[in-house]
Formats: C-alpha cells, structure tokens, sequence
C-alpha cells in the first residue's frame, strides 16, 4: 500500500505546483487583482473546465466507501500524470514573468499547498493525502487568491517604499522636463514618435514596453532615470478612475498629451464619459504654466474644455490649432504637412503608414514643436522613424508576401484604419487574420459586428480566429453582402490559422494581423 501512495504523492504533488504556476500566471495577467482574476473566472469557465472537473470526479470518488485505498490512489496518480504532461507542453502567448512579486505568490501558494497536506496527514493519516493533493489542484484558484489576500499588506508596503523612493529621485531633479501621454489608444505609438524626435535636441527617457502603471513608471524611475536626462515622456494607462490621476501625483508633468477618448476598457469604465473624465485626469493635472495637446478629432475631447493650462488641440480630420494636411499614402509610406498658429507649416515624409498613425506623429510633432525643436530636426526624426512592433508595421517576406503587423490591443478606430491601408494594397489578394476586439463591456458585440462589416468592404479572405467575437464579426461580414461566404474561414487558433494561410497566400499578396488575444481570451 505505501508504494500506491507515494506514486500518487509524487504525481499529484507535481500536478498541483505546475497548476498552480499557471494560475498564478492567469492572476498576473490580470495585474494581481482579484476582482479582475475574478471577473476572467467568471468569463473564462476556467474553474469549471474538463480537467477540473475530471480532478474533482477523482477528488468525490477518492472520498467515497466503494473506492479502496489503492485504486483511489492509482486513480490521484494517473490524474497527476496525465495532467501534468498536458500542463508541460503547454505554450503561451504570455508566459509567466517571474518578477519578485510573482515569486512571493508563489511562494505563499506553495506553503498554503504543503500546509493542507500536512494538515490532512496529521488528521487522517498517509492514506488520504493522495486526496490532499488531488484538492489542492482543484482548488488552486482559490489557494492563489488566498496567496494574494496573505500578502496584501506586505505588498501594499513595498509599494509605497518604491513610490516614495522614486518621488524622492524625482524630486531631486527640478529641471527635468515631464511630459505624459495617455488615451484610449495611440498612447504607446506617439510616447515612440515623440521620444524619436525629442531625442534629437534633448537627453530623453521614455517609460519603456508597456510600464504605464503607477508600478511600471516607479521602476522606470528607480532603475532607467539617471541624473542627465533632460526630458522624461510617461506613459500613462488606465483601467478605472484615478489611476493617470495617481501617476501624475507621482510625475507632476508640466506637459499632457491626450491621444484619444474611445470605447476602450469600457468593461471597466463602463460608460464613455467615464473614460473622457479618467484620460483628462492628465489635463487636470498640468499646472498653470502648463500645456494640454489633446486630440479634436474625438467628440469626447474636442467638447471638454481645459481652463487650467495651456491647450492645444490636434487634428487630421477635426478644426483644431493645428491640422495635418495634404495627406497621401502609398505603399513606401505616408506623405502630409502640419499647419499651426502664426503660419507655422511643416512638410513631413514617413514610412509609417495609416491615419492613426499620422495622427499620433502630429500629436508628437506638436509637442516638439512647443518645446522649441526645429522643423529640420523634427522632419529629419520623423522621416527616420521606424514602425513600432505590432502597431501597423510593415514587413515583406522573401516570397514576396506584404505583412502589415497590428497585432497589438486593437481598438474600433485603429481596427478600421488599419483595414484602409489594407484596401490599398491592389497587387494581390487581401487577407485578415483577426480574433477581433475586446473589453468594449456592452458594445462588444456590436463594435465587432461594425468590425466585421468593414472587413468584408476591404478585403478578399477573412479569417477569423477563436470563438470570443466569431459570431459577431462573421454576421457582420455576411449582412454587408459584399464577401463570398466562401471566403470566410473559422479556425480555433493562431496556429491553426497559419496552417490555413500556406495553403492560400500567393506572391504578391498582402496579410493583416489585427489583434492577437491574451491567454485570458479565447
């Protein structure tokens, strides 16, 4: 009997730390949260998927007086196995970053685990350990939380020693020009632009990758800030209101840009006008001597007004202070001129390509333009700057294949223009690879279906990925009546995707990638 039971110890033991690595890896996606972990269970189905449930049928039958000790414990072990194996080969979009954080949860998640085992071998003995260990898998969303709840306090501590740390650095450089940069989309790609072209006049930090929490931009200051630099341009996210108000608390930058007020994270936000209040936390934020940059080409910015500071507002379709104009694209890239106060007129020359990307270098060159860089400085940057990853980026492969890359947080504005520059290329055949839009709260279905309706007006083959936005992106391409059904395809993964692709793509023709989901979607 004891050999059965250590079989099972081994492999249910093994079973329940990889499980609760992925957890763990899940509760990280969603920013350690629980109400967001919670919320993703909820979407997800992940605590009632078939491995859990066949955990839980072994876990009751484990229990029960018709299962002897040994097939109890050979039914644990074959379970650890075989989940386990599954769980090792297992690839992910985002794997788990094993920051200190991360290893902490873990750490206490463990302890949690060894702590139900042994508390269940001093009480009933060796023999029901095997059902321990099979509980702890089943329950492993639970231990993660409980793992977060236990080091709450301790993490609400370091926070503030960090944040108060970096203040303090801050603080210590009075001269250091700030200048935030948030929105509903756009942030990322104009915080690159404006870095590119600042950096030609000035020593110049941006918030790297994707650190626009009050978290990231605390370690962009703690470990990237040195004491030259001269302009630090700040990413600013959010997903409810106060967090852009929280980190302007922390920055204090005399400079704001706003890209745009959409409905982005409105599973959070709610309401529109929710989002318009937490992305003018920035604006409100600027002192006197200030400048807001903000983006008229939004309904949501142009009719809120700024009295506080300074305001300057940008457009390319909208009336505004300054506009871009004479705007032509090509397949090489993107022709257009800014016109401003007093005359001011700047022709610019870029690789980059699409209105939202005009829009973003306009947002950009405005603000280097207040900041005194000249206009050879500026359009020198802007002719030299390169597509950021994964935002409308434009690659061609040996075989001739053109690949515009859009894979990054797809939004309904940015989804369509990127489906416009798609329609130009006419050489050969236009195809979409998308899983669709997400965390649009109540206009999720609706956005795709529009989504949907504008894929079938710009392309020649649709394929759709997942079953997240299927419905509503595929009944939109069918009510336009403008796609042959027979050129709509469904597949259940990137993977699955690409295999399809091979089959059908030619010289000559042109791929969209737009959107490439988390792990936390299907």
């Amino acid at each position: 009997m004891i050999y059965y039971v250590l079989a099972a110890l081994a492999c249910a033991g093994l079973l329940s730390q990889l499980e609760l690595k992925r957890v763990l890896m899940m509760f990280q996606q969603n920013s350690y949260r629980i109400d967001r972990y919670r919320r993703w269970l909820a979407s997800s189905h992940d605590s009632t998927s078939g491995s859990r449930i066949i955990g839980l049928l072994v876990l009751l039958l484990s229990l029960t007086t018709f299962c002897p000790p040994k097939p109890a414990c050979l039914l644990v072990a074959i379970l650890g196995v075989v989940q386990s194996i599954v769980l090792l080969r297992a690839k992910y979009k985002k794997p788990l970053v094993w920051t200190a954080r991360a290893c902490r949860l873990y750490g206490v998640g463990s302890a949690l685990n060894v702590g139900i085992w042994l508390a269940t071998y001093f009480i009933f003995g060796m023999e029901c350990l095997p059902v321990a260990l099979a509980l702890t898998f089943v329950a492993s969303h639970i231990i993660i939380c409980a793992a977060g709840v236990i080091l709450s306090p301790v993490e609400a501590l370091i926070s503030r020693w960090y944040y108060n740390d970096a203040a303090k650095r801050l603080r210590s450089m009075p001269d250091l020009k700030i200048i935030g940069i948030t929105g509903s989309y756009g942030k990322t790609s104009t915080k690159h632009y404006l870095h590119a072209i600042l950096s030609e006049q000035f020593d110049t930090l941006m918030t790297p990758g994707s650190f626009n929490t009050t978290l990231g931009v605390v370690r962009t200051i703690r470990e990237y800030l040195k004491p030259y630099n001269e302009v630090f341009i700040v990413e600013m996210g959010a997903k409810a209101r106060g967090d852009v108000n929280e980190i302007c608390d922390l920055v204090r930058p005399t400079m704001g840009i706003i890209t745009a007020v959409g409905p982005q994270h409105l599973e959070s936000f709610k309401t529109i006008e929710n989002v318009q209040k937490a992305k003018f936390e920035l604006a409100d934020a600027l002192p006197a001597d200030g400048v807001a940059i903000i983006n008229n080409d939004f309904e949501h910015i142009a009719n809120r007004e700024v009295t506080n500071a300074s305001c300057a507002r940008y457009g390319v379709k909208a009336n505004a202070d300054y506009r871009a104009v004479d705007v032509k694209y090509s397949s090489h890239g993107t022709t257009f001129a800014i016109v401003g106060p007093d005359n001011w007129r700047i022709d610019l020359s870029t690789r980059l390509m699409g209105e939202c990307n005009v829009s973003d270098l306009l947002a950009a060159a405005v603000a280097a333009h207040l900041m005194g860089v000249p206009d050879r400085k500026i359009a020198q940057a802007v002719a030299a700057i390169e597509p950021v990853e994964h935002r409308l980026s434009v690659k061609r492969t040996p075989g001739g294949i053109t690949i515009l890359d859009d894979a990054f947080n797809s939004n309904p504005v940015g989804s369509r223009m990127a489906l416009e520059v798609l329609a130009t290329f006419t050489e050969g055949q236009r195809i979409v690879i998308t899983p669709g839009m997400i965390e649009l709260g109540e206009q999720q279905y609706q956005l795709n279906r529009e989504f949907g309706e504008a894929i079938a007006k710009n392309v020649d083959i649709a394929i759709i990925v997942g079953h997240y936005n299927r419905e509503a992106i595929t009944e939109g391409i069918i009510d336009a009546d403008e796609l042959p059904q027979d050129k709509i395809f469904q597949v259940e993964s990137f993977a699955k995707a690409q295999e399809l692709l091979v089959t059908m793509v030619k010289p000559g023709d042109t791929v969209l990638y737009e959107n490439d989901l988390p792990d936390t979607f299907k």
